[in-house]
C-alpha cells in the first residue's frame, strides 16, 4: 500500500497552514520568552520543585537576618554578663532550628489548634539536669519569639514592618540590661550553705553568724535566713543573700546537696 497523498483540498490546505503557523508562532514565544527572561516551566519531581531560585535567595536572606539578630542578643547582650558558653551554643542552635522548622511550614495549611500546640511545646521546654534560672528562661523565649517571627516572614504586611518588630525587641532587650539592670543596687542572689557553727545561728548572734559567712564564703552577704537545724549533727541549712559582683546567681544556688554526697 502507498503512502496516503495529502489533502489538497483547498479546506485541507487551510488546516495545514494553521498548523504550521502555530507551530511557528510557538516557537518564536519560547526563544522570546528565554531572551526576555520570563517565568520558565519548572522541572519538579513527585510534584516538588528541583529549584527555585526566589524562594531560595528568600530563605538565605531571612536566615541571615535572624541569626544576626538573635546572635546580637545573645552576645552583646547575655553572654556579656553570663559568660556562659553552654547558653550561648544553645540559644543559636535553637534560633537556627526554630527558623528553619517554621519557614518550612508557613506554606501548609496550619490549623490553630495545632499551631499553639507547637508554640507550647517550645515554651513549656525545660532542661531535666539542671534547673534553669528565670534570665536563662527569658532570654530562651526570647530567642524563640524572633525565630518564630522570622520564620513566618512572608506573613508581615512589610518587610519594614519585620524589620521594625526585630528592632523593638533588641532595643528593649538593651534597656532592660543596660538601663535598669545596671542601676539597680539592690539585686541579690541567694545560695543555701550547709552550716555547722551551731551555736551562731541564735537570734542575738545573728551578725557574727553574718561575719563569718562573709569571711568563710568571700560573698557580700546582706542577710542570712536559717531554715532546717539537726542537733544530731550540729548544722543547719542557712540560706544567705548576697550581691554578686557580676549582676549573676549560680544555676544550683537553690541545690542543698548532690545524691551521694555526705
Amino acid at each position: 500500500m502507498g503512502t496516503p497523498l495529502a489533502d489538497t483540498t483547498p479546506m485541507g490546505q487551510d488546516l495545514l497552514d494553521d498548523a504550521l503557523n502555530a507551530q511557528a508562532s510557538h516557537a518564536t514565544d519560547t526563544i522570546i520568552s528565554s531572551q526576555f527572561g520570563e517565568e520558565q516551566p519548572v522541572m519538579d519531581f513527585l510534584g516538588i520543585p528541583l529549584f527555585d531560585g526566589p524562594g531560595l535567595i528568600h530563605l538565605l536572606a531571612l536566615f541571615a537576618f535572624n541569626l544576626l539578630v538573635c546572635w546580637i542578643i545573645v552576645h552583646f547582650f547575655y553572654y556579656k554578663k553570663s559568660r556562659r558558653k553552654d547558653y550561648y551554643f544553645t540559644y543559636m542552635l535553637f534560633s537556627v532550628t526554630i527558623f528553619a522548622l517554621l519557614f518550612m511550614l508557613k506554606n501548609l495549611s496550619i490549623e490553630i489548634g495545632f499551631g499553639l500546640g507547637l508554640f507550647a511545646i517550645f515554651g513549656l521546654l525545660r532542661y531535666r539536669t539542671d534547673a534553669v534560672p528565670i534570665r536563662e528562661m527569658t532570654y530562651l523565649f526570647v530567642i524563640i519569639g524572633i525565630s518564630i517571627i522570622n520564620g513566618f516572614g512572608m506573613a508581615a504586611s512589610s518587610y519594614v514592618a519585620l524589620f521594625a518588630t526585630n528592632v523593638l525587641v533588641v532595643l528593649m532587650t538593651w534597656v532592660m540590661e543596660s538601663g535598669i539592670g545596671k542601676h539597680n543596687k539592690s539585686t541579690q542572689a541567694t545560695k543555701m550553705i550547709m552550716y555547722e557553727k551551731i551555736d551562731l545561728i541564735k537570734p542575738d548572734r545573728y551578725e557574727d553568724m553574718l561575719a563569718d559567712l562573709r569571711e568563710r564564703t568571700g560573698l557580700d552577704i546582706v542577710k542570712a535566713e536559717v531554715g532546717y537545724i539537726n542537733f544530731l549533727k550540729d548544722t543547719a541549712y542557712v540560706k544567705v543573700f548576697y550581691r554578686p559582683e557580676s549582676g549573676q546567681g549560680n544555676s544550683i544556688d537553690m541545690v542543698t546537696k548532690y545524691k551521694g554526697t555526705v
